[in-house]
């Protein structure tokens, strides 16, 4: 054994940083008092940022177990304040998403959701790269505060029956630490490590269900159906493992979602959907995490039963009036909801046009997500500021039939040279056949601590997902 010396602290039984690392880069799977000494090191300085960059990668190399990543994710969220809101009754139900591009389902979502009766506190992030952020969107609306102290998320969720916050230093700050090593040492992808930094937070917040939507394909994290399978199953396991009752969808991202990638044009998309006409695949992506909620918060039996509540809180305004509540309530415009033409909109408009007669068959959605940030509308960094107002608009969708000349895409940028070069890139973000592509499924795989299986639809669904079963409230 090494001696103990700057970098090998010793902790307690003998364990060390070098000998916690060492055995992790050999493939061994560390106790929960190795791993307790460890994070806890690293948070009061003992381990170092090195170290735990080492440590990191030999965890890319070699994986962690389920019980590893549980007791990492405990760990995590230990490492500050945990919330509840046993003044709210009901179960508590949460939605993440992997992201996407056009991923704009958490504004209509959560509304919908509470209208039905399921309190919803959610944490959500900002965009990194070609993926959009939830709190970027919503910061569009004039005024709207997303850094919500805990009284404030609180009397929210009270008041509305949802709120829409960012994560505050005291929750989980662990996985705030680690995660920006993670993205410098080129450790991100670790299926452990983003099930633990994902669920950490979800955790913490005092939820009591979750569901999530793990996407796949060209505009996603992950790129293969495999692969978000593995991330949607471990995410299950993990989080049963944490008591909590998780299932996941695994939904398609080789197109982008809805009508338009940005942040206002996103949350204007948003506003259409509350009131019932929003785009097609939107409003099915909704309708399916929806309905998943409703019955994990104990509101429906049934699959059936969920649509039926669903349906009725967009059609009675209900979904919308709780999002302008909301907006209301952390300090936004609420006169935005109502007006969405008042909604930040950059002024130069740049067509992307059809280079001939034919059908769109395919649209890249990392390139549109690309665009997006080119134009300023998302980050390379993460002090980097968004301009809200720039997107691109689809005016078509795979499937679509165009004439030449036919505009598949508006492009709004600020600066217009900004906005041309974009608008002349994106004509290689969009292939024009002579016939419509065949038709791709949305919703791909129902995932749970169990297994996975193909969606079906109401047919798929068992009534529960990972965890304990759900219960009908009177």
């Amino acid at each position: 054994m090494c001696e103990a010396g700057p970098d090998t602290a010793p902790g307690r039984a003998g364990v060390n940083p070098q000998g916690v690392i060492g055995k992790k880069r050999d493939g061994g799977e560390l106790t929960d008092a190795e791993l307790e000494y460890f994070v806890g090191g690293f948070l009061d300085e003992g381990v170092t940022d090195y170290q735990m960059a080492a440590w990191l990668m030999a965890v890319f190399l070699r994986g962690m177990t389920p019980g590893e990543t549980a007791t990492l994710t405990r760990l995590m969220v230990e490492s500050g304040k945990t919330l509840s809101f046993p003044e709210v009754p009901g179960r508590k139900v949460d939605k993440h998403s992997t992201g996407g591009v056009g991923d704009l389902i958490s504004l209509p979502l959560a509304p919908v959701v509470a209208a039905a009766g399921v309190p919803v506190p959610m944490i959500s992030g900002r965009g990194l790269g070609h993926t959009g952020g939830t709190l970027d969107k919503l910061e569009s609306i004039s005024g709207l505060e997303t850094g919500l102290d805990e009284d404030a998320f609180r009397r929210v969720l009270r008041d509305v029956g949802f709120v829409m916050g960012g994560q505050t230093e005291e929750l989980a700050p662990a996985d705030r630490r680690m995660y920006a090593l993670r993205d410098v040492t080129a450790t991100v992808e670790s299926i452990p490590l983003i099930v633990s930094s994902i669920l950490s937070k979800k955790v913490a917040e005092g939820i009591d269900a979750l569901v999530l939507d793990v996407k796949c394909g060209r505009g996603a994290f992950m790129k293969t159906e495999e692969d978000a399978i593995r991330l949607a199953g471990e995410l299950c396991r993990v989080g049963t493992l944490m008591g909590k009752e998780v299932v996941a969808f695994v939904t398609d991202m080789d197109a982008p979602l809805g009508s338009a990638v940005g942040n206002a044009v996103e949350t204007r998309v948003a506003i259409d959907c509350l009131r019932g006409n929003g785009p097609e695949d939107t409003m099915e992506l909704v309708g399916t995490l929806g309905r998943a909620m409703i019955v994990l918060g104990g509101r429906a039996a049934s699959w059936d039963e969920a649509g039926t509540i669903l349906d009725r809180a967009l059609d009675s305004g209900d979904a919308l009036a709780r999002f302008r509540s909301m907006v209301e309530a952390q300090g936004g415009d609420a006169s935005m909801v109502d007006e969405p033409d008042r909604l930040p909109r950059a002024g130069h408009e740049h067509a992307v046009s059809a280079p001939r007669d034919g059908f769109v068959t395919d649209i890249d959605p990392f390139a549109l997500g690309e665009a997006v940030v080119e134009l300023g509308g998302g980050r390379r960094r993460a002090d980097d500021v968004i301009d809200p107002g720039v997107g691109v608009l689809l005016s078509k969708k795979p499937g679509r039939e165009v004439k030449a000349g036919e505009a598949l895409a508006v492009v709004l940028a600020s600066d217009p040279g900004v906005g041309k070069r974009v608008a002349g890139d994106l004509n290689k973000a969009f292939t024009v056949g002579a016939a419509p592509p065949p038709p791709r499924p949305l919703v791909r795989h129902l995932v749970t601590a169990d297994g996975s299986k193909p969606w079906a639809g109401a047919a798929t669904w068992d009534g529960r997902g990972s965890g304990k079963p759900a219960r009908t409230n009177p």
